[in-house]
């Protein structure tokens, strides 16, 4: 008998599950299509991606983590400081049980959820570093970990960068990113991808200068110094009293037997054979010397270019030295002329800027540009280098410059803020950026947006906050009048030991 199926003269019937299955199969082809349809056609849409970033907070005397719209994350739960080793990322470091009396402690990692991560270690830690000025950071990119007493390194990811194979981990000081190693009473340098910069192979190792990356200098364990480049090689050998960086490439200063010599590492040849109570700075072949007290200028053979009568002396751009004389700062040339009078407390030369900075008060400072003509004069609050502007308080008022001096708005400037500090009859209020009056002239004192978009507001001689819709956050109630930085999250404000306080 054959399986095919009959065909009907009349009339064909229907099979309904069939016409629901072709029905259906329909249907979803049409949302496929029309879901198709709205993904091409949102592909060109900006999709915003809520983006947080994270501060440590304390509160009835406990600590924890606060996001930049001023909401908790982390508990006030802990004795000890919760490290936030990079403020964009969700990684905390808790610090608890804590026992003083023998010194041991535990620690553990969370994420935003209160959630524990990386797990499988006997510590985790952020690493801690700072520069000659104080200025205190955590590593924002590694963390160290311990297991059965040894230490390694793994990334923000959990993975492991550095096996748990050494005796100590901690921050070449000054200097981001690089990691002095210890292993078997010996010292090496690593970097954050947990690649080898000098094996471990000293006694220490110390940086050149804050920040810099090129070289370092390395101590044997005869206490003598040299220098050693990024590839291991060994610039000075491991023999002199002391090595120092002189802004130079190739011309370095060394010390031995109680005298400063000038090296020149590309040919190992001695450029200045001592004489000199310290050599300071080159700049090509001239270099800053200092005899019997007073700093000069020299060349490589030792002629003399500037005579040796100031107190200090620090090469600024072109043919322009910052001088220092009967204690006060100006500037000279290379011929030794004066340029601006020693009339300053302070002088420096902001690279970054390509302008002298020149305090002549407590609350005066001068700025002058690349041609040394005086550009601003009043009370600096503020020079950002990111951002390339000065903010200065001039006649009762704050004024931006860029760093071609020309006068701006703050709206020019400060282009994420979306309400801007105005001033009036004495009084404080903010506008938007076309000069509209959002919030009227009814405080004292007031702050730009900071970087969470919060404002601080003062008022009868209290601090409170506006959000960056200029909806009031805090209601003016705090006393700050022993603080250095006025600074507003939401309720929290900013202390100088830089924590958040809700109180």
């Amino acid at each position: 008998m054959s399986s095919r199926g009959r065909r009907y003269d009349t009339e064909p019937k229907l099979n309904i599950k069939k016409v629901i299955g072709v029905l259906v199969a329909l249907a979803v082809l049409v949302m496929i299509i029309f879901s198709i349809i709205n993904l091409v056609k949102k592909s060109g849409e900006k999709v915003e991606v809520k983006t947080y970033t994270y501060y440590t907070a304390y509160d009835n005397g406990k600590f924890g983590v606060i996001n930049n719209d001023g909401q908790t994350v982390i508990d006030m739960a802990y004795d000890e400081i919760v490290a936030i080793p990079n403020h964009s990322k969700p990684i905390f470091i808790c610090t608890y049980d804590v026992n003083d009396e023998d010194g041991t402690y535990k620690t553990k990692a969370l994420n935003e959820k209160n959630e524990e991560i990386f797990t499988g270690y006997d510590t985790i830690e952020a690493i801690d570093n700072f520069d000659s000025k104080q200025n205190i950071w955590y590593e924002d990119n590694v963390l160290r970990v311990s297991k059965n007493g040894k230490y390694g390194l793994i990334d923000f990811d959990g993975k492991e960068i550095l096996a748990c194979e050494y005796d100590e981990i901690t921050a070449l000081n000054g200097v981001q990113s690089n990691f002095l190693v210890k292993k078997d009473g010996k010292l090496g340098l690593v970097n954050e991808k947990g690649q080898t910069i000098i094996n471990t192979e000293y006694s220490n190792i110390l940086t050149l200068k804050e920040g810099y990356k090129n070289e370092y200098i390395i101590v044997s364990d005869k206490n003598k110094y040299g220098l050693i480049s990024t590839s291991g090689k060994v610039l000075i050998e491991p023999k002199y009293e002391m090595v120092k960086y002189l802004n130079s490439s190739s011309l370095y200063a060394i010390k031995e037997k109680g005298e400063w010599k000038v090296i020149n590492v590309e040919d190992g040849s001695i450029v200045i054979d001592g004489g000199y109570d310290d050599i300071t700075e080159a700049k090509g072949e001239e270099l800053v010397v200092v005899k019997d007290g007073k700093y000069g200028v020299v060349d490589t053979n030792k002629k003399e270019k500037i005579p040796f009568e100031y107190e200090d002396l620090k090469y600024a751009f072109s043919i322009y030295y910052i001088a220092k004389k009967d204690n006060k700062y100006g500037i000279i040339n290379s011929e030794n002329e004066k340029i601006i009078d020693f009339e300053y407390q302070n002088m420096v030369y902001v690279e970054n800027g390509g302008f002298i900075q020149a305090d002549k008060t407590a609350t005066e400072t001068v700025i002058f540009d690349s041609n040394l003509s005086q550009k601003i004069s009043g009370i600096i609050s503020e020079i950002n280098i990111d951002k390339g502007y000065i903010k200065a308080y001039i006649d009762n008022e704050y004024k931006y410059y860029n760093f071609k001096f020309e006068e701006k708005k703050s709206s020019d400037l400060l282009t994420e803020n979306t309400l801007f500090l105005s001033k009036k009859d004495g009084k404080y209020g903010y506008v938007n950026k076309t000069g509209d009056v959002v919030i009227d002239y009814i405080y004292d004192d007031a702050t730009e947006q900071n970087s969470c978009g919060y404002a601080a507001v003062k008022k009868d001689g209290v601090w409170g906050s506006i959000d960056k819709a200029g909806v009031v956050s805090k209601e003016p109630s705090v006393n700050l009048d022993s603080s250095i930085y006025i600074d507003f999250i939401g309720e929290w404000h900013l202390s100088d030991n830089g924590l958040y306080y809700q109180k």
